[in-house]
């Protein structure tokens, strides 16, 4: 971040069209990923607390308001649809302490293109580039996420990256690191050496569903109790998984801005596909879409982990208790019965 010119960086809230900004001229920055990339983000949460932020909003919003504050972030897109509840107020108290922001939402109901189309043609304004740019910049952009899905493949196909890894990879995409380049050559680099590996042995194949975790060892703790995490869904999401055409395709398909509906029936075809047997629903402490937990156990036919965490840092003894055991009985009951399909 230290070397990147500041009065070209835009932070984003959560995953937005990319390809406007970088056509732009723009260095979008996932105001997420620094917040939990910093070796001291559970003290951005004590500052956001400390700056004013209630204690009982999520720790996303206040690591967010503290990494802007911390990397001196001058212009932020902020989606006030389609996304957390609370970044419409954030928003407002950016504008209170002089930092430039620009709105963006998406639709209520992923089949209004129209209303879509016009986000996108208005954000091309607000940055100052012909939308045909931003169409062109995504077919760029579709050869280079195109890597990050093989990563995502070698990890359910061939079992060659672990969770953690592919966890890094696809939230990575929201921003591609705000250097597309040097994130390709890296997803290269790394193809080559994980193509290269011994597949993994684990006794259990599992999916991690819901918001990235911020918990720090979620995914080395899984792996040492003999748990493969083959699926991560919202991650994976950042990386556009299906094949389109126009960004107001791409950005209708995208599932998590949109209603759980869309989000479960991803989830049950990469269940069968990728022969999970069991689910770690994460859920972040006073989130809205904790309430998308009962939706999400009465339609998929697999045991569930319910994880719910507050802040940054390593699970505590009560959460490992929780995830020992959950392993365990899926690994029992995978032993004795068939896989049951989503």
């Amino acid at each position: 971040m230290d070397d990147l010119p500041l009065d070209r960086i835009i932070g984003i809230t959560s995953t937005i069209p990319i390809e406007i900004v970088f056509a732009a001229g723009y260095i979008p920055i996932d105001l997420n990923n620094i917040f939990i990339g910093d070796k001291l983000s559970c003290k951005m949460i004590e500052d956001a607390e400390s700056a004013g932020l209630p204690r009982n909003t999520c720790a996303w919003i206040k690591g967010i308001y503290s990494a802007t504050r911390k990397y001196h972030i001058q212009k932020i897109i902020s989606v006030i649809q389609g996304d957390c509840s609370n970044n419409e107020a954030l928003m407002e108290i950016f504008q209170s302490e002089g930092i430039t922001t620009i709105p963006f939402a998406y639709p209520h109901d992923k089949t209004d293109t129209s209303f879509l189309h016009d986000q996108l043609i208005k954000l091309a304004d607000n940055l100052g580039v012909p939308y045909s740019k931003a169409e062109e910049m995504k077919k760029h952009l579709d050869v280079i996420r195109a890597k990050v899905h093989k990563i995502d493949g070698l990890t359910w196909k061939e079992d060659t990256v672990t969770g953690e890894e592919n966890h890094i990879w696809t939230v990575s995409t929201s921003d591609l690191m705000g250097d597309y380049t040097t994130f390709e050559e890296r997803a290269i680099r790394f193809l080559k050496l994980a193509q290269e590996r011994e597949p993994i042995r684990h006794d259990l194949r599992i999916g991690v569903i819901g918001i990235p975790p911020i918990c720090e060892d979620l995914y080395p703790f899984l792996s040492s109790i003999g748990a493969h995490v083959v699926f991560n869904e919202i991650q994976r999401q950042f990386s556009m998984p299906y094949p389109t055409k126009t960004l107001v395709e791409q950005y209708s398909q995208y599932t998590y801005p949109y209603d759980i509906f869309s989000r479960l029936e991803d989830i049950q075809q990469e269940i069968k596909q990728r022969n999970i047997r069991g689910l770690i629903h994460y859920v972040q402490s006073f989130c809205h879409r904790h309430i998308h937990d009962k939706i999400i156990r009465k339609h998929i036919r697999l045991p569930i982990l319910t994880l719910d965490c507050d802040r940054p840092g390593p699970l505590d003894g009560a959460m490992k208790t929780r995830i020992e055991a959950f392993i365990e009985m899926l690994k029992y009951y995978a032993s004795e019965t068939p896989v049951i399909r989503g």
